[in-house]
């Protein structure tokens, strides 16, 4: 099936402080002012994640029908069209996190998940391993 914009849209602001905007006309996601993809261009069958080059080698070579690199300059730094009618959200989930990994400021990324809270303690009847009964 199908990506559709809004399953694009949903992955890439699931990514922690990720934001919505536009730019040359496009809708944007960006991590604290930084874009890390972009959907719409060159059009509406398309999305962009923003690699490095080396991870974007490693992704057109994974699924070469799914990611392709941007034409010119901008795919020569890393820039990935994502093709919509053939990526799946398996495969769009990590890419839309590498991207965001990218430009995410590193006091995010250091920032440790919240931690789980604690397990409540079970009463013991006095009776547990170690203890003796006095006799």
């Amino acid at each position: 099936m199908a990506m559709t914009l809004d399953g694009f849209r949903k992955l890439a602001l699931g990514m922690p402080e990720a934001e919505e905007s536009a730019h040359m006309g496009h809708p944007d996601f960006r991590v604290r002012g930084r874009i890390f993809a972009t959907l719409g261009a060159p059009n509406e069958e398309w999305g962009m994640v923003k690699l490095t080059p080396e991870q974007q080698g490693a992704m057109v070579e994974a699924e070469p029908t799914v990611f392709v690199p941007v034409k010119g300059g901008w795919g020569r730094r890393g820039a990935t069209n994502v093709r919509l009618s053939t990526v799946t959200p398996r495969a769009l989930g990590p890419a839309l996190e590498i991207a965001w990994r990218n430009v995410a400021p590193a006091a995010l990324l250091a920032t440790p998940a919240p931690a789980a809270s604690p397990r409540p303690r079970r009463k013991t009847s006095g009776r547990g391993k170690g203890r003796t009964k006095a006799r």
